[in-house]
């Protein structure tokens, strides 16, 4: 089996920007849903949009259903589950954006432990400045976010490191049918949750009241953020190793601090540009540092001769 490429291409790594500008204005996206809808409703309709009408249109993969249940039920039922949780009312949208991020050092920490993949020492460099940054914005906690939400955004972090490892098993799969065939295995789950914790009046009066802008953001999250996002994510990782891919995703914080700063009024003080700066710092050493030293070992070939 031929290796996994160690870094993006220049092209492939443009489009997990995307992705992440993506990914990080949806913080802002889902406050906006969960202004009426409950939290577990809301991420039930987000898969079930994704899967219907799409799976007329998408044929399922060519891959186990326990594959594809095991992907839905920790991104769908674990990630966003918990995370919508915790967006309603327990931690902000900038700093949820942030602390879901370690999901960057779960997946390399699982990939190493279940595959055997190799960490390079640069690697561990930039993570760690990338995790300075992260631990600036949970030390600068406030009224607004509480253990509780940060306690659930780590698990949501976790389940999505762990949806990571499961993808990377299928990587000849059609990335945006696994990704639509997976949702119904999201779908249940929080239904289930949702009629035992939200209650059956809650989810109806939910959907009364949504707005137009309601409904455009649960459309967003299933066509934007996750046919798009998760395709193309999931597509990525199973062309790449591991820790090339999962820390493109730190530059989700980045677009999520701007996108509420901007649209939400979320105040951006000096600790949190501090931060955003370490993360963008560990990013960029992640990304250049295969290329700078290629580039340096090509300059010294001649002189090898």
């Amino acid at each position: 089996m031929t290796p996994a490429p160690a870094s993006l291409s220049l092209r492939h790594a443009l489009l997990a920007v995307v992705v992440m500008a993506v990914w990080g204005s949806n913080f802002v996206v889902i406050r906006v849903g969960l202004d009426h809808l409950p939290p577990l409703t809301f991420a039930a309709l987000r898969f079930a949009l994704a899967f219907f009408p799409a799976m007329l249109l998408v044929s399922r993969p060519n891959v186990s259903w326990r594959n594809l249940a095991s992907y839905g039920l920790l991104i769908g039922g674990g990630q966003f589950g918990l995370l919508f949780i915790a967006m309603n009312g327990h931690i902000t949208p900038a700093l949820a954006s942030l602390v879901v991020q370690m999901q960057v050092f779960f997946t390399i920490g699982l990939a190493a432990m279940l595959s055997g993949e190799r960490v390079r020492p640069f690697q561990f460099v930039a993570l760690g400045i990338a995790v300075a940054g992260i631990a600036l914005i949970i030390l600068n906690t406030d009224a607004m976010t509480t253990p509780f939400g940060l306690a659930l955004v780590l698990a949501a972090a976790l389940c999505w490191a762990g949806g990571n490892i499961v993808v990377r098993s299928s990587p000849k799969a059609d990335m945006l049918g696994y990704v639509v065939w997976a949702s119904p295995f999201s779908v249940v789950p929080l239904i289930a949750a949702a009629l035992m914790l939200e209650g059956p009046g809650a989810m109806a009066a939910g959907i009364a009241n949504a707005t137009p802008a309601t409904w455009a953001a649960v459309l967003w999250q299933a066509v934007g953020n996750t046919l798009f996002g998760y395709a193309v994510w999931g597509w990525l990782l199973s062309r790449y190793t591991v820790a090339s891919v999962a820390p493109m995703s730190l530059l989700v914080p980045l677009f999520g601090i701007a996108a509420s700063a901007a649209f939400l009024g979320e105040p951006l003080q000096a600790w949190k540009l501090e931060a955003m700066t370490l993360v963008l710092l560990g990013l960029f050493i992640n990304l250049m540092w295969p290329r700078a030293s290629a580039m340096l070992r090509r300059r010294e070939a001649p002189d090898a001769t």
